[in-house]
């Protein structure tokens, strides 16, 4: 599973002044590159890691994959609200995706792009020609 390991500060503040709305806002993800490391006080907006984003080419495209399927519940047993989201594909063309140590989701329908938080692969992925990049079962945890 593919979950939000850390979340952005300003997210939560987003969220709790209601800027943030799951069953309304259109929300990305993106690949970044193996020496990035999530800071989540410093990386609120887009345009916080835009420089650490893996470049466009060979079946990635920067700032393009949005994320279908929203789906919001709450669990009981685990205490806390659970956001998922249907599984994301790049198919790599003409060379390799990556590698890439993480993905950050954000929200596009906020003024600033709002950073919701980042996943953090535990390890350097690569999609060789042909092959899929895929991230599933992408969950975010708020409890």
């Amino acid at each position: 599973m593919a979950v939000v390991n850390t979340l952005s500060n300003h997210f939560k503040y987003m969220l709790a002044t209601g800027e943030i709305d799951f069953s309304s806002d259109s929300f990305k993800i993106i690949l970044m590159n193996t020496t990035y490391a999530f800071d989540k006080d410093a990386d609120a907006t887009l345009s916080d890691v835009t420089s650490d984003q893996l470049a466009t080419g060979h079946g990635y495209t920067q700032d393009s994959k949005a994320l279908a399927g929203v789906s919001v519940s709450e669990d009981d047993t685990n205490d806390r609200a659970s956001i998922t989201w249907n599984n994301v594909v790049w198919t790599a063309s003409g060379g390799a995706i990556g590698a890439s140590g993480a993905a950050i989701i954000y929200d596009d329908d906020t003024p600033d792009d709002t950073i919701v938080g980042c996943i953090d692969f535990g390890e350097d992925i690569t999609a060789s020609d042909g092959a899929d990049f895929e991230i599933a079962n992408i969950a975010l945890n708020l409890g």
